[in-house]
C-alpha cells in the first residue's frame, strides 16, 4: 500500500543522509506513525529523539533539518518539525486518493504484503478436553485464534489452525467413570464431572450399554462431545483445517520416535529409574527451573512427553512456526516447551505461546459465577444464543489476551451506538443507505484533476484509510487482533462528522458527490473486509 511506499523514501532518505554521520554507531530505524489528532498531518516521524544521540545533535534541530529533506519525497506535500524533536508530514491529495482507490477496488489485494513468505504457521487453539460443553473462555481462545489466522492470510502469510482433541488420558477414565453412574441413577465420583449435560448423554445411550466398560463409556461421551464442541465452533463462525485426536498419537506411540531423537541429541539422562530431559540446561529466553521426567519408572510416558511428540509432528508435517493459545493457568507450562522445542533441534523462536485472561460474564450489574466441574457454568453455546456471535466476536476482540475481560451481556444486547459492534456495523450499513439512495443518479468515481481540496473531515477519513494495512501488520506483529476492532472502532467515528458536515449527494455538484460516494466505498470496503476478519457480519440494513 501507500504507507510501504512512503516509508521505504523516508527510510532510504534518512539512512542515506545520516549513516555516514552517526561515526559507525547504531543508527534507529525510522517508525511512521499516525500524526496525533491534535497535529495536522497524515504521519509522525519520532525518529529524531532516538537520532540525535548517534548524531550528537539537538533533536529539534535535528527533526527540521530532516523535515527539509523529506519534504522532497515522492507523494509528500509537505513535512514539519514540532517540540521536542517529532517530524510530521503531510501527504498529497494524490497520494491519498490512489490509497482510497486500492481500498474501494479491494481491500483484500491492497493488504497483501508483496514480499513472499516461505513459511507456513500454524495456530493451535481451545483444544479442550471433549469431558463437557465449551464455556466462556474457550470462546475467547476460539475468536483470538481465528481472528489472527484470518489476519495472518489476509497479509499473505500461509496459515492454518487446528484444535488438538485430549482424547487421552486419566480425565478420559474418569469421564467414563462419571457417565457409567449417571447410566445407574448414581452420583459420579467426588472427583469427577458432575454437570448436568451428563444425565442428557445418559438418557442417550443405547440398550446394550449396561455391559459396557468405562472405556466405552468415555468412549461415547466424547464422540458426543466432540460433536458439540465442532457444532459450537461452526455456530461461532470458527474453522479449522485439523481436528488432531491425542489418541492417533498414542496408537502410533509416537513419544517413542521423538524420545529416541532426543536420545540421540544427548537431550535426556536417566535417575531412579525414570528417563528425564535436562529442560533446565537449554538456551531459551524463559528458563525452566527444573528438569522434567519424560517416562516414569514403570515405563509409562509423561503427558509432556507426549505433548513434545505431538509438537515434533507439527513439524514434520512442515510447519515452520507454531503459535499455541492457552488460558490463563497454563504459563508455568511455557518454558520447558519453549525448552523441549530447542532440544528437537528448532529455534526456540519458532514456538509462540498466547496466554489469554479469563472472561468475567456480568448481567444485570451482577457477575455470572462459573465453575466447570460443578455444572455451574455458563456455557458458550448459551452466551452465543443470548447475544449472538457478531457481540461475542468483537467483545473478545477488543481486549488484549493478556487482560481479562469484563464482558457486559446487557450492553453486548443493545441496539444501539453504545454497543461498539452495533456502532461500527451501523457505519456499513448507512453508506450501503446512502448507495441505494444514489442507484441511478450518481456513479462512484475519484476525483478529477483540478478538483477542490478535500475538506477536514473527507481528509481525516482519508488519512486513516492509509493504516489499515498497518493496522493488520500490528495485529500479527503482537498476536492480537484488538488493533483492528480499535481501528474499525475510530473509522467508524471518523465517518459520523464526515457525513454530518460533508453533503455526499448533491444534485447541483455531481462531481463532487461522485468523489464523496467513493470514499464512502473505500470506508465501506475497508469495514467489511476488517469485520470478516474479526468473524462479524456487515450488514446492510438496521
Amino acid at each position: 500500500m501507500i504507507t510501504d511506499n512512503v516509508r521505504h523514501q523516508v527510510q532510504e532518505r534518512l539512512n542515506r543522509e545520516y549513516s555516514a554521520q552517526a561515526g559507525g554507531q547504531a543508527m534507529p530505524q525510522p517508525q511512521l506513525a499516525p500524526a496525533p489528532a491534535h497535529v495536522e498531518a497524515d504521519m509522525a516521524l519520532s525518529w529524531p529523539l532516538a537520532a540525535c544521540k548517534p548524531l550528537k545533535k539537538n533533536p529539534l534541530a535535528l527533526a527540521e533539518e530532516a523535515a527539509a529533506l523529506l519534504a522532497g519525497a515522492d507523494g509528500v506535500s509537505a513535512a514539519g518539525a514540532s517540540k521536542p524533536g517529532f517530524i510530521n508530514i503531510t501527504l498529497s491529495d494524490k497520494t491519498l486518493w490512489d490509497n482510497l482507490d486500492a481500498c474501494a477496488k479491494s481491500p483484500a489485494e491492497a493488504v497483501r504484503q508483496q514480499e513472499k513468505f516461505s513459511g507456513k504457521l500454524l495456530f493451535e487453539f481451545v483444544s479442550a478436553n471433549p469431558t463437557g460443553p465449551l464455556h466462556v473462555a474457550s470462546g475467547r481462545g476460539a475468536s483470538l485464534g481465528d481472528s489472527l489466522v484470518r489476519i495472518h492470510n489476509a497479509l499473505g502469510i500461509a496459515t492454518d489452525a487446528e484444535y488438538y482433541v485430549n482424547d487421552a488420558g486419566a480425565q478420559t477414565q474418569l469421564l467414563g467413570a462419571s457417565l457409567k453412574a449417571r447410566a445407574a441413577g448414581q452420583e459420579p465420583p467426588e472427583n469427577g464431572y458432575h454437570g448436568d449435560y451428563l444425565k442428557d448423554l445418559a438418557a442417550q445411550l443405547p440398550p446394550e450399554h449396561a455391559g459396557w466398560s468405562e472405556l466405552q463409556y468415555a468412549a461415547f461421551a466424547m464422540d458426543r462431545m466432540l460433536a458439540s464442541h465442532k457444532e459450537d465452533m461452526k455456530s461461532f463462525r470458527v474453522e479449522f483445517k485439523t481436528w488432531f485426536r491425542e489418541s492417533e498419537l498414542h496408537k502410533r506411540q509416537a513419544w517413542k520416535s521423538t524420545l529416541e531423537r532426543m536420545k540421540g541429541l544427548g537431550k535426556v539422562y536417566e535417575k531412579e529409574g525414570a528417563v528425564w530431559f535436562g529442560s533446565s540446561a537449554e538456551d531459551t529466553e524463559e528458563k525452566d527451573d527444573k528438569d522434567r521426567v519424560l517416562v516414569r519408572s514403570d515405563g509409562r510416558p509423561t503427558y509432556f512427553l507426549n505433548d513434545i511428540a505431538y509438537h515434533d509432528d507439527k513439524y514434520a508435517r512442515g510447519y515452520t512456526g507454531l503459535i499455541d493459545i492457552w488460558g490463563a493457568d497454563h504459563h508455568g507450562y511455557v518454558p520447558r516447551m519453549k525448552a523441549a522445542v530447542a532440544a528437537l533441534g528448532k529455534d526456540p523462536d519458532s514456538f509462540r505461546v498466547i496466554i489469554h485472561q479469563l472472561v468475567l460474564l456480568n448481567k444485570a450489574g451482577q457477575a455470572v459465577k462459573m465453575s466447570k466441574r460443578a455444572g455451574e457454568f455458563i456455557t458458550l453455546r448459551e452466551l452465543l444464543e443470548d447475544v449472538g456471535p457478531d457481540a461475542c466476536r468483537f467483545f473478545f476482540a477488543a481486549r488484549t489476551p493478556n487482560s481479562h475481560l469484563n464482558f457486559d451481556i446487557d450492553l453486548a444486547k443493545k441496539k444501539t451506538q453504545e454497543n461498539p459492534v452495533y456502532y461500527v456495523q451501523y457505519v456499513h450499513a448507512r453508506i450501503c443507505s446512502i448507495f441505494r439512495s444514489a442507484q441511478g443518479q450518481f456513479t462512484p468515481a475519484p476525483p478529477k484533476p483540478g478538483a477542490p481540496k478535500p475538506e477536514k473531515q473527507e481528509r481525516l477519513l482519508l488519512s486513516k484509510l492509509l493504516w489499515y494495512q498497518e493496522t493488520l501488520k500490528t495485529c500479527a506483529r503482537d498476536l492480537s487482533p484488538h488493533h483492528l476492532a480499535a481501528y474499525l472502532l475510530e473509522l467508524a467515528g471518523l465517518f459520523h462528522p464526515f457525513y454530518d458536515s460533508c453533503r455526499v449527494l448533491d444534485q447541483s455538484q455531481p462531481e463532487l458527490s461522485a468523489s464523496r460516494l467513493y470514499l464512502c466505498q473505500g470506508v465501506r470496503n475497508v469495514i467489511a473486509h476488517g469485520l470478516d476478519l474479526l468473524g462479524v457480519t456487515a450488514p446492510e440494513q438496521m
